[in-house]
Order: C-alpha cells, then structure tokens, then sequence
C-alpha cells in the first residue's frame, strides 16, 4: 500500500512539473556604434563575442548596424558564440531619409534563435528620419498549427541630441510607429527595443509610446519612470556613455543616461501567453553603483568584489560600445518542438537563381508538401504566395514579378530565406 502510495505521488509530481513547465527566452538589445565602420579600437568582434558567450541570448536586437557585410559578420559571431541555429532577419538599408539624399548607414537588425523562433513577416514603418523594423515572430512549439502564439519584435534608433526640435523629431517618429501598430489587433504581442534617446520620461515621445489611448500601449517593466538625465537615483538604468575618453567613437560622456530600452505592450506584463519575466529588466554591465556616475564602465568605481558584472565583462562592453545592452527574460508555458524535426540541411533548392517567367524548385523532404511558400520582396514585405503540391520538383509562375531580388520561406518551417533574382 505504501510503495502503490508513493509510486501515485511521484506520478503526480512528474504530471504537475510537466503540465507547469515553462520556456524562457533571453532578449538582448543592442546599439552596435557604427558597426563595422567605427575602428578606433582594434578588433572589437572579439569583445562582442565575449559579451554574447556570456549572456546567450534568444534573441538579439541591434542598431547602429553600417552594412550588410557587418550584419553578416554579426551573424557568424553570434552562430559562434551562442548556437549555430541562430539566423537574421532580413538586412534592409534605411530608407527614410531617402528622400534628402542622406547617406544614413544607421540600420537595425534581428536575429534569432531559429529552434525557437519563426520568423513569419517583416515590415518597414518609415519616419522623418530612420526606419521602424518590425518583425513578426512564431514560437516554435509543438502545437504552433492550432495554437500558434506570435509576437510583433520592433527594433528602433529615436533621434538623438537634446533640444525642443529634437525631442518634437522623436515624438513626431513614435506617431509613426503608433499609426501602424493601430493595424494590429489591440492584444497584440509586442516588445520594442530602441536606443531612444530619451533625457526623461515627461517627453512626449515616451508618453506617446505609454498612452492608454493607443491600441498597442507600452509599459516600462522596470518600473523606473522618471527623469534620467545626470540623476543617480536611476544610475540602475544607464545606459550611456561607458567611456570617458575621447578619439574611440560615440560618446565620452561617462555614465550618465538612460537612452536604450526594451519596453513590452501592457499584456505581456501578466496576461499574454508570452510574458515578461517580473524583475528580469537589466543593463548588461550596470552594477548599478552610485559611485559609476560619470565613470567609465571599467572603472573600479563601476564594480566591486560583490559585483555581478566583472571586470573582464565590463572591459569588452567599454572597448565594443559606448552604450550598454539592455535585456529581458520572457516566458511561455507551451512546449517548444524539437527543431531536429522541422530542420533540414537543403530543403529546397533552385534550378536557377536569376529567373523570369518561371521558378523551378527542388524540395528535399516531403515536410515541405501541401505547405504555403512565400515570396517576400527586398524589403521584407511578403508578395506572393503558393501553395506546394506533392512532387519534388515544382514550377511557380513568377510573370507578375518586377526585376529585383526576392526571398523563399516556407510556413512554420526553418531554414535561411532562399534568395532569387527576376530578370526580364
């Protein structure tokens, strides 16, 4: 009767623990400084790997990106130091200020951990000034067919510098986006990373993006409303400048600033099914020392020996950045699928890569039969969509197409975006 009691108990505990597992993911935004063009100190890929190994995040959100090259070399280094599944979004140069013929070589990025994420959409929500990246982004879980939780990822670069036309220049950029999430569904899922630029927390550009009129309103989950600026009661959330000396690029400042943020729309704080982690907001880096006030991030009066950051960390974050990583924990309680089972080494391949009238794709697993194939454009807008069949190789009429270069992704399934070129 006993071990009948015992083996029940232990049934029952094995029952709870897997009804109540939960998945967590690590976010971490980024403002890169001018990567690669900045190179007043040698060979900071080394420092942002070893930033990355430490932390390991899920998903890694970035600004200040140049070039594509750069966005490549992000990738591979990220590949390297957290997981080898780990893929980007597409790279979009900036295209809002095309218009007035300036050179602007600051984008943002995604990357991601593609056996846990999907990437399903991007779009471009230009401003005045830079682009709104946004992604949208499937948990890979097990039951993502009739339960799929999705999540809107916007990445962002607020106009910098203080002054009235300054701030109206921000504030005029967050309608922007606002005007564009008022398309979504007001439940929407959405997390937002940004060096925003932001002295307090009175700016109209942040009380827009916190308005409780808006259909998609954001929160603060570190709960540290206030004016920043230059005031050590919120030296816990600086995030800029982490130098003191001139001639390395950025700023040389000292600590003094909360310009970078990750915010979430006020349902993942509690009711989403993909939520924020209570107390997980940090500055990657920030000891959170009064005595770090106007100090480079290396300083001894940075950290001590009970500190969290040591000092190796806290080297590479001076010599890579002038601005610290924020980061967030999230969490779901569905169950992830084992990316071995939707992964594949070639799943589709092409005939050719410059086409006109037609596409001939290989497919190299009958996973990929009866799915939805998408077409996305160069901007990462989705233009076309078929439906597979049953056979290997498989013809899609192309012929509505105009010349450029487009991207095959096939639903629920994850592999790099195939490139191909239409050429009439």
């Amino acid at each position: 009767m006993k071990k009948r009691l015992i083996n029940c108990l232990i049934i029952g505990c094995l029952f709870i623990t897997s009804t109540f597992a939960q998945e967590n993911f690590k976010v971490m935004f980024y403002n890169l400084l001018n990567y690669p063009l900045e190179d007043a100190i040698p060979n900071r890929e080394a420092d942002l790997e070893f930033i990355l190994t430490d932390y390991q995040p899920d998903l890694f959100l970035v600004c200040e990106l140049n070039n594509e090259a750069g966005a490549n070399a992000v990738l591979s280094i990220v590949k390297s130091a957290v997981t080898s599944n780990y893929e980007m979004a597409t790279y979009v140069s900036n295209t809002s200020d095309d218009s007035g013929g300036d050179q602007n070589d600051l984008q943002n990025l995604l990357y991601y951990d593609s056996s846990k994420f999907i990437l399903e959409e991007e779009t471009i929500v230009p401003t005045s000034l830079r682009d709104f990246n946004v992604y949208k982004l499937q948990l890979n879980t097990i039951d993502q067919s009739v339960n799929p939780i999705e999540m809107y990822v916007v990445v962002c670069h607020l106009k910098a510098s203080s002054g009235e036309t300054n701030a109206q220049r921000r504030f005029e950029m967050v309608q922007d986006l606002d005007a564009y999430l008022s398309t979504l569904p007001s439940d929407t899922n959405v997390l937002l990373g940004g060096d925003l630029n932001l002295y307090t927390a009175s700016e109209s550009a942040f009380q827009e993006l916190l308005d409780s009129s808006n259909n998609i309103t954001f929160a603060d989950p570190a709960n540290r409303i206030g004016s920043w600026n230059n005031n050590t009661s919120y030296v816990d959330v600086f995030t800029q400048s982490t130098r003191t000396q001139s001639g390395l690029g950025g700023s040389s400042g000292g600590f003094d600033d909360r310009f970078d943020f990750i915010l979430t729309s006020e349902n993942m704080l509690s009711t989403a099914d993909i939520t924020y982690v209570p107390d997980s907001y940090q500055v990657y880096g920030n000891n959170g020392l009064t005595s770090c006030y106007n100090r480079r991030i290396n300083s001894s009066d940075c950290g001590n020996s009970n500190s969290q950051f040591s000092i190796s960390i806290r080297n590479a974050l001076h010599n890579f950045s002038d601005h610290l990583p924020v980061t967030v924990l999230l969490e779901t309680d569905a169950t992830l699928l084992n990316v071995g089972t939707t992964s594949f080494l070639k799943p589709i391949e092409l005939e050719k890569t410059i086409n006109n009238t037609f596409l001939k794709i290989y497919f190299n697993s009958a996973n990929l039969f009866n799915q939805t194939l998408t077409v996305r454009n160069n901007l990462g807008q989705t233009v076309k969509s078929y439906i597979t069949n049953s056979s290997s190789d498989q013809i899609f009429d192309i012929s509505e197409l105009e010349n450029g270069m487009y991207y095959l992704s096939i639903k629920n399934f994850n592999f790099n975006a195939i490139k191909f070129i239409v050429a009439n």
